[in-house]
């Protein structure tokens, strides 16, 4: 079996959890009768290997000259480059892990053309939401029902928009986005009033998408939930949560580590530097607490302009904190000795979160978990048992917590022996190379039947 994946960048970028998956999947899946090959969008072509995984690149356009490339099929350069990928992998199947300009639909229905099964796995909200939280006007968890008005109206707040402009201006039919776009028009208001259509279009690509993938994977319940309310039949649904490449096999002994009777609770976060991410409420949370003994270390990894906007934000936020140490990130397979380090791990995200992966990273390490009780956080951290679940965005829940922490020990010894092991990548390659198998089979059972 030849199998392809395509996640939205791969090493040596600067990556974010989708691609530790995307890596951990890969290398657990190579066998005597498996070949992995990772094919990812960059700036140019290019073919090497990264940890035993042959990896092929394949350039993305570096220019715009239609928005809707943005919001449609896709671009067109990308995915005749992934053609000639396809050609010489001969895959069987095709295993998206993202949906964008350059992990695209036109690249669906390349690999349909070429007779590969199309497994798509759904990350993040992103893949489906406009705003890309899949939280209403920035406050209300969403249950990601597709409907272009309330779409179109929370998309436009959260690009800066107030509650009455985005309802007048979300109110626009996508005709007049079409004939705007006729002109030429794209760019700060004109992008605003053609809106709906683009809307309308990114809403009609993801259908399209889930149309003509042969089977989607669900990291979570709230994301099966999601794609069962947009009309994704529950039989092309496979549910598979995350799981970690790293051995697992000493959390209990990691649990049951004494205490540091000295010194104030060390907290870490791990992960990209976004404002859906919510590291600003973290710093917040423990600047209202200047008399605390803690520390907090941030790794955080910048993939974007926006990114590094954000990261001088934080610098700012955090200005005269000794308490507050940003360091650099580190290799994804040093994340669990680190965390070894640390009495919490932080997760203060303000959107729904499919994994992280970064929450197992710290069962494995035996590190209790403070996170937003939001999507998959919620899912994996149980309340009182193996971490502490706060309120998203709110600076007084997370000062609580964090306070909490720092003053009963005895909160964390009892929280690091709920912790049990996670799932293991290879877990997870079992079940993909299942579904992958079962696909194959019932293409060639088809076969039969036609002849």
């Amino acid at each position: 079996m030849k199998v392809v994946h395509v996640p939205f960048c791969f090493y040596p970028d600067a990556v974010g959890g989708t691609e530790v998956y995307v890596a951990g999947l890969a290398r657990h899946m190579i066998g005597p009768l498996v070949s992995v090959t990772v094919a990812a969008p960059g700036a140019k072509a290019d073919a090497y290997d990264y940890q035993g995984v042959p990896v092929r690149r394949f350039a993305v356009a570096p220019e715009i000259n239609d928005i809707r490339e943005l919001y449609g099929a896709g671009d067109e350069s990308a995915a005749r480059a992934f053609k000639a990928i396809l050609a010489d992998e001969n895959a069987d199947v095709v295993h998206l892990h993202a949906f964008t300009r350059g992990a695209s639909l036109e690249m669906v229905r390349a690999a349909k053309r070429a007779g590969a099964k199309v497994v798509f796995t759904y990350h993040t909200p992103t893949v489906s939401c406009h705003r890309g939280t899949l939280m209403r006007w920035g406050r209300e968890v969403c249950d990601g029902k597709l409907d272009r008005k309330i779409c179109t109206r929370c998309a436009l707040h959260g690009y800066g928009l107030s509650k009455a402009q985005s309802v007048v201006i979300g109110s626009l039919p996508p005709a007049v986005g079409r004939l705007l776009g006729r002109t030429g028009a794209s760019g700060g208001l004109w992008t605003a009033l053609r809106m709906s259509e683009l809307v309308q279009l990114r809403q009609r690509a993801f259908r399209e998408l889930m149309d003509e993938v042969d089977q989607v994977v669900a990291l979570c319940h709230w994301s099966k939930e999601l794609l069962l309310s947009n009309g994704v039949p529950a039989q092309k649904i496979t549910v598979s949560p995350h799981g970690l490449a790293q051995a697992t096999a000493d959390v209990r002994h990691a649990s049951a580590m004494p205490e540091d009777p000295r010194g104030g609770v060390k907290i870490a976060y791990m992960g990209r530097l976004d404002t859906t991410k919510g590291v600003d409420v973290l710093v917040s949370a423990l600047r209202s607490l200047p008399e605390l003994d803690a520390r907090l270390d941030l790794y955080g990894v910048a993939q974007s302009a926006a990114g590094h906007n954000y990261f001088r934000q934080l610098q700012a936020l955090a200005e005269g904190d000794a308490r507050i140490v940003f360091r650099p990130a580190i290799e994804s397979d040093q994340v669990i000795p680190r965390l070894r380090q640390y009495d919490v791990l932080a997760v203060p995200s303000r959107w729904l979160e499919t994994g992280p992966l970064v929450v197992l990273e710290a069962f494995s390490a035996g590190t209790p978990v403070i996170g937003s009780r939001l999507g998959g956080i919620a899912e994996l951290v149980e309340h009182e048992v193996n971490g502490l679940l706060v309120e998203s965005g709110s600076v007084t829940s997370w000062a609580a917590a964090i306070q909490r922490c720092a003053e009963d020990r005895s909160l964390l010894v009892r929280l690091r022996a709920g912790i049990r092991s996670p799932k293991s990548m290879s877990a997870v390659a079992s079940e993909m190379l299942v579904l992958y198998e079962r696909l194959l089979a019932n293409d060639n059972r088809a076969l039969a039947c036609a002849h």
